[in-house]
């Protein structure tokens, strides 16, 4: 039988049993979507994450109070601190060589008010510094002094959706905010920057870390942000502050250090092995398709026995009608499975258009596996009731 007999055959086999068909072409799309969807709901996470810290820079480091440890066998935990990192600390690793700027942080969360007007919003206590490491800019005003980590002055940067909840249209420079207990003078208004690691710029308060002592009654540092040269090896100056700390802390090595480095290498090794699970639980579904495909070519053996003999009386040999099965098998879902692509891309299309904050993108991999996954459990599965269509007797099957 010539390969244009045989589509054609198999496709007047697919109009014939329209009901049997669509269930199955339904069945195998949605598993060929889902495959596609979750594989690429991974790796927009894992992209979206990468992106974050990427924008933080690659020479950046982040000093952390506290040193991680494990004992027992148990979870690693993080130490009680013997000393809390402190401005004079910060001042000292600004001295090490290839560090470009320190920026100290104080960090908590207060009232912020002006005239009638009030907002919950994160306060971050820092220097100019923390501006140029985080790439913040100024839309209006200006920054925060340059002795911002040696005298308290009463000023603040605001976010730009911060300042239109307080100040709605008015010019905010200038203007006086309340927070908690102490008054600020507002002197500038941060750029458009969005959300960045979890934190809302457009919904900041940043104030001169010396203000944010007296603010939230502490001078121990939430952390320290480390910019440095980019051809300073970032582990001989990670050594270099574990080392200087622990000589100010009374030989207690009691920080932990963390590099855009490392973080993205532990955090893409749990993403990709996250994604290719999911993507492996998704294909489940394709097996249960396949299954279906099983069960129901089993079912259309015993109803087109009296075809089946036909085309055996008529020369067709065994191999050909076992053929004629498996091609049924490959060819629906071969169109099932492109359906299922357009599905997928649909959907992924719609995402990018309804949550703009995420970039939904598809590993060039995802839709390959997807089919091919597919067309291998039609194989599988037809190949039995192929197999059972071609032992039929001629006979047997003319029978009435």
């Amino acid at each position: 039988m010539k390969t244009s007999d045989l589509l054609q055959f198999t496709l007047t086999v697919f109009v014939r049993h329209r009901w049997r068909t669509a269930m199955l072409s339904t069945c195998v799309a949605l598993g060929v979507a889902a495959v596609v969807l979750l594989t690429s709901l991974g790796e927009s996470a894992r992209r979206y994450v990468a992106k974050e810290f990427a924008m933080l820079g690659s020479d950046m480091l982040i000093v952390l109070p506290g040193k991680k440890q494990t004992s027992g066998g148990g979870i690693p935990m993080y130490a009680s601190t013997v000393r809390d990192l402190t401005l004079e600390d910060a001042a000292a690793i600004k001295q090490l060589p290839g560090v470009t700027a320190v920026a100290p942080i104080i960090a908590g969360s207060a009232n912020v008010a002006f005239g009638a007007r009030n907002r919950d919003c994160i306060v971050i206590g820092s220097t100019r510094e923390f501006l140029t490491v985080r790439q913040l800019s100024i839309a209006s005003g200006q920054s925060l002094p340059a002795d911002a980590d040696s005298i308290g002055r009463p000023v603040a940067l605001i976010g730009s959706e911060l300042k239109t909840s307080l100040f709605g249209e008015q010019n905010a420079l200038g203007k006086m905010l309340d927070v908690d207990n102490y008054r600020y003078q507002v002197i500038g208004i941060l750029a458009e920057r969005g959300e960045s690691l979890g934190l809302d710029m457009r919904n900041m308060l940043i104030i001169p870390v010396r203000s944010s002592e007296a603010l939230f009654s502490s001078e121990a540092l939430f952390r320290m942000l480390v910019d440095s040269h980019p051809q300073t090896d970032k582990a001989q100056l990670k050594n270099a502050i574990y080392q200087l700390v622990k000589q100010r802390h009374q030989g207690e090595e009691d920080i932990t250090i963390i590099t855009q480095q490392s973080v993205m290498q532990a955090f893409n090794s749990i993403m990709l092995t996250l994604t290719a699970v999911v993507g492996l639980l998704a294909s489940v579904s394709l097996v249960i398709a396949g299954i279906l495909i099983m069960n129901l070519s089993l079912i259309s053996v015993q109803q087109r026995r009296a075809e089946i003999g036909l085309l055996k009386v008529l020369g067709a040999h065994a191999d050909l009608v076992a053929r004629l099965f498996v091609t049924e098998s490959l060819l629906l879902v071969g169109i099932a499975g492109l359906l299922g692509l357009g599905l997928s891309s649909l959907i992924i299309w719609l995402a990018n258009q309804w949550v703009p904050i995420i970039t939904f993108v598809t590993p060039w991999w995802s839709p390959i596996i997807a089919m091919l996954l597919a067309l291998l459990t039609a194989w599988l599965f037809s190949y039995m009731p192929a197999r059972r269509a071609a032992a039929i007797a001629p006979v047997e099957a003319l029978r009435p």
